[in-house]
């Protein structure tokens, strides 16, 4: 018997084929009973049916018997020529595709795919020889996974789309590749050229509108620092320049207000502006027609790939944290969050009250109606916030209300102001409250009066921010982009000299004729006195008007001096930090503390800090000091240098002359060399 005699044997038929098949002699079964049926009603009749069922029988069997290996056989023909169309289809096909081995060699490839890499490999070449993205690295690991990635190949960009394929789904009788039989799978990859519905993409999305605010930070003060029949000259340059750096860029500039304009500029344009750092910052500045203060902008930008709309509202969130900041400067709001340009200056200090006065009549609202009443600070406080949680406490009592102090860890330099309090009989003994004892306290009811800082996790006890729905933020730090953004009031001056002056002007309008007893004046006096570093720092009129009111209540400032005086150990640590400066980049002075052997060496570096200030052609002075299994790193300036910002990039903040930061190891080679990567980088681009 002949092979193809043997395979045709071997082939069965089945499924609805079978059926198809088989479906004459099942009718044959059918007539037969219908027979037997007929013949018992009558015989005759019966009978002679009975021959047209056997010659019926007689012929399907002729036919079936004689037609089956005919059916095979064409059945087999057209199974052999599927195979054909198939192959010559996949070899013709539009779309790049090719078999890899499972170490990247290619084994076949379609006239699309040999015709992308010039004509086909020689030999059994590795794909990744020209297309080096697609290495054995990033081959599928399981056969249901699928591995998409974007390849570039001669200007070209494609969407790659590879595929694991088991041996076993391909036949014996299968003509298109011959595998080896120790291979259990190959990969399968095809390309869809995408060049073009990228640039389509890109274009698109450089045409998307940005919305923009612009405001004058400083409207008032400039235009009435000029005569008045130059005040509409004044106004008429900024507008000028405003509308010529905008056109600059194809964008659109309406005026909303006197010191507010309203811009939209496209997408392609934002890198231009970005490149530029936005120099009208600095343009708008040198509009000098007499006036003695120079003019200020803030700008805010947002883009939204949702809707225009969107990008409105982020530009207003934009533009108030600029304000927030303490303006001169710009800030950019997406969806991947936020940037900053600008913020070298100082903000013009404000002499007018008005602001606190609201901001005091709104707090006093809420104190009125909260019967729990929770005040902390920031984590390690320090005077500045332990004396303006005592003002705060006084307002409380001012209204008749209770208010408790959240306070973990009492510093060295802080124990001699809180155990005066701590051993007052005048004051009650849930005065101070650790994080456990005020969460047990707390809740839905409650009232949290943060001081001293806008971000929850530098607070002392970041729970009651989760608990209490009342929060109220009082800080003179510049505001960040991880603000506690759920505070019903919030009280930023990035001007002020220091919490305790903003505390101490919202106690003039609680109530009237606040009083305010010696000890906790004196404390207030001493959180603006450190702050300020004995009145030299960040000082304006506002902070000597504060410091005479609390004169005026009693304040001690020879307590102060006596209560904040170092002793011997600490001396000679701050000794032995300044010692060990360094002068980085001719202008800037960077110290390191480490084994001090004393209880709060962060408030030792940040006073070796300042002293380092006092030398010249230092422009800034950074000091590192280990503390609990972190570095700490305390930043202080004059006036030329915004530390606020480079404290930023190390995940810090504060204010413009006076920062810090926390590195989370006590690696100080590492740390140093973070802190001069930082300085280098923003000395490069002008930033600092």
């Amino acid at each position: 018997m002949s092979e193809k005699k043997k395979e045709k044997e071997k082939v069965q038929l089945k499924g609805q084929l079978k059926l198809f098949i088989q479906w004459p002699m099942i009718m044959a079964v059918l007539l037969v009973a219908m027979n037997i049926w007929i013949f018992v009603i009558d015989r005759r009749a019966g009978l002679l049916m009975i021959i047209f069922v056997l010659i019926y029988i007689v012929m399907v069997g002729i036919l079936y018997v004689y037609s089956k290996s005919i059916i095979m056989k064409d059945l087999l023909e057209f199974a052999a020529q599927y195979g054909i169309v198939q192959n010559t289809l996949l070899k013709e096909l539009a779309i790049p595709y090719a078999i890899l081995m499972d170490d990247g060699k290619a084994i076949w490839m379609n006239d699309q795919f040999e015709a992308i890499l010039g004509g086909k490999p020689k030999g059994d070449a590795y794909i990744s020889k020209y297309i080096p993205e697609l290495n054995k690295s990033i081959f599928p690991k399981e056969d249901s996974e699928k591995v998409e990635m974007d390849v570039y190949y001669e200007d070209k960009e494609y969407k790659a789309e590879l595929r694991r394929v088991p041996i076993g789904d391909f036949s014996d009788t299968e003509h298109l590749l011959k595998m080896p039989e120790e291979k259990e799978y190959f990969i399968a990859v095809y390309l869809q050229d995408v060049t073009e519905l990228n640039k389509y993409i890109k274009a698109t999305e450089e045409q998307r509108l940005i919305a923009g605010l612009i405001y004058i930070d400083n409207y008032d003060e400039v235009i009435n620092s000029v005569e008045e029949v130059r005040q509409s000259l004044l106004v008429a340059l900024v507008d000028r320049k405003i509308n010529q750096y905008i056109a600059k860029v194809n964008g659109i500039v309406k005026k909303m207000e006197t010191d507010k304009y309203f811009i939209v500029i496209q997408k392609q344009y934002f890198k231009q502006l970005e490149e530029d750092k936005f120099s009208l910052l600095e343009d708008v500045k040198s509009v000098n027609i007499g006036n003695g203060i120079p003019a200020t902008l803030s700008i805010g930008l947002g883009l939204s790939s949702e809707a225009y709309s969107q990008s409105y509202n982020f530009a207003r969130v934009a533009i108030d944290l600029a304000l927030a900041r303490g303006g001169d400067q710009a800030v950019i709001k997406d969806c991947r969050g936020i940037t900053y340009y600008g913020g070298k200056r100082e903000q013009t200090s404000k002499n007018t009250r008005v602001k606190a006065r609201v901001k005091a009549e709104a707090l006093r609202e809420f104190i009125t109606v909260k019967d729990k009443i929770f005040v902390m600070g920031h984590k390690l406080t320090d005077v500045d916030a332990f004396g303006a949680a005592m003002g705060i406490c006084r307002a409380a009592a001012a209204l008749e209300k209770k208010a408790s102090i959240v306070i973990n860890e009492v510093s060295a330099s802080l124990r001699p102001l809180y155990e005066s309090f701590e051993n007052d009989p005048d004051y009650p003994d849930d005065l101070f409250l650790n994080s456990d004892q005020a969460i047990d306290m707390a809740d839905e009811n409650s009232m949290v009066i943060v001081v001293d800082t806008n971000r929850p996790q530098m607070t002392e006890c970041e729970e009651l921010l989760k608990i209490a729905k009342t929060i109220v933020v009082l800080d003179h730090h510049r505001q960040s982009s991880d603000n506690i953004d759920n505070a019903l009031l919030s009280y930023i001056e990035p001007y002020a000299s220091s919490a305790c002056e903003m505390v101490a002007e919202v106690l003039q309008y609680i109530v009237d004729d606040v009083k305010i007893p010696k000890i906790e004046a004196s404390s207030l006096y001493a959180g603006i006195m450190i702050d300020t570093n004995n009145f030299v720092n960040r000082t304006g009129v506002r902070t000597f008007e504060a410091a005479a009111f609390l004169r005026r209540c009693g304040a001690d400032i020879t307590l102060v001096r006596k209560m904040f005086r170092d002793d011997m150990e600490s001396y000679r640590a701050k000794a032995e930090i300044i010692s060990s400066s360094e002068v980085y980049r001719e202008k800037f002075a960077i110290a390191i503390g480490v084994n001090l052997h004393i209880e709060s060496p962060t408030i030792i570096g940040a006073q070796a800090a300042n002293e380092l200030l006092d030398i010249s052609q230092i422009k800034a002075s950074f000091v590192l000091t280990e503390y609990n299994g972190r570095i700490y790193v305390s930043a202080r300036s004059i006036d030329e240098v915004n530390v606020q910002i480079i404290m930023e990039r190390l995940g810090g903040g504060g204010h413009m002359n006076a920062s810090g930061a926390q590195f989370n190891h006590t690696d100080m080679d590492e740390a140093l060399a973070c802190l001069k990567q930082v300085i280098d980088d923003m000395m490069e681009r002008g930033d600092i």
